[in-house]
């Protein structure tokens, strides 16, 4: 096989870990051993790949939570004509936005400490 080949073999096992609940259906889907794929996530390099994945496709999930938050409900109780809905519903869209703001900055955090620690040569 030739490393391009290898490298596509390893991006489509990383989807399928992403996308199987299970290791044997993961290999399954790729047409690889569960021991191979294993294996695999031993190596630093590859689980490291993995993890990145896990987080892109955990921020592409929080961005979707972040649309379906009731966020056109709230929008629409900021002009309800009950001054408490309208005030509940603009206290709980701030208060949505600053946990969304902490969490940002708390992971842009820890990458910058992540990518400190590898350039000290920490694992």
């Amino acid at each position: 096989m030739t490393a391009t080949g290898k490298f596509r073999k390893r991006e489509f096992a990383i989807a399928a870990l992403l996308k199987n609940a299970t290791l044997a259906e993961a290999a399954a889907s790729v047409g690889m051993s569960e021991r191979t794929l294993r294996r695999w996530l031993r190596d630093p390099q590859f689980a490291a790949d993995h993890r990145a994945a896990q987080r892109e496709a955990l921020d592409f999930a929080i961005a979707g939570l972040k649309q379906a938050t009731g966020v056109a409900t709230l929008r629409r109780n900021l002009t309800a004509g009950v001054p408490s809905v309208e005030v509940r519903a603009a206290t709980e869209i701030l208060s949505q936005t600053a946990r969304w703001q902490e969490l940002d900055e708390l992971a842009e955090r820890v990458k910058a400490l992540e990518e400190s620690e590898r350039g000290r040569g920490v694992a």
